[in-house]
């Protein structure tokens, strides 16, 4: 029984060890795009983010299986899962500054609003578009 016991705990060790291993693998191919993205970001001097510009090198080299989706899909699980700890930040930073915005309040909401209503309308027109093609396509 003891043996039963040490050989599941050698076992369960071993285990985490590897799920460690993939989680540092994963946080490396992540930070490794995002400051592929910084680089690039710099370097052409463009008003994107580099934050978004290694975003889509990770899509690209993803979808092109420059890289194995598994290598990343434990990390970006658990940054998936934990996504709330990445608001606290910007959350102080809007209390820090809550005089300076409550001065802007309404242009700020004007913002808001006119960017939803934009982004309803053209998500609204380009589903109403592709159904019709779909339908199009389904009757051919």
């Amino acid at each position: 029984f003891y043996i039963f016991v040490l050989l599941k705990i050698k076992l369960l060790s071993f285990t985490y060890r590897l799920i460690e291993f993939d989680m540092i693998k994963g946080l490396f191919y992540i930070l490794l795009f995002y400051f592929l993205g910084e680089a690039v970001s710099i370097l052409i001097n463009s008003f994107i983010p580099g934050s978004v510009i290694g975003m889509i090198l990770l899509f690209l080299s993803l979808f092109f299986g420059i890289i194995n989706p598994k290598n990343v899909k434990e990390t970006s699980l658990v940054i998936t899962k934990n996504m709330a700890v990445f608001f606290v930040p910007p959350a102080v930073g809007l209390m820090a500054y809550a005089e300076l915005i409550s001065q802007s309040i309404w242009g700020i909401l004007l913002a808001i609003i006119i960017s939803t209503v934009l982004t309803i309308v053209v998500v609204a027109l380009i589903q109403d578009y592709f159904e019709k093609h779909q339908i199009k396509r389904g009757k051919k």
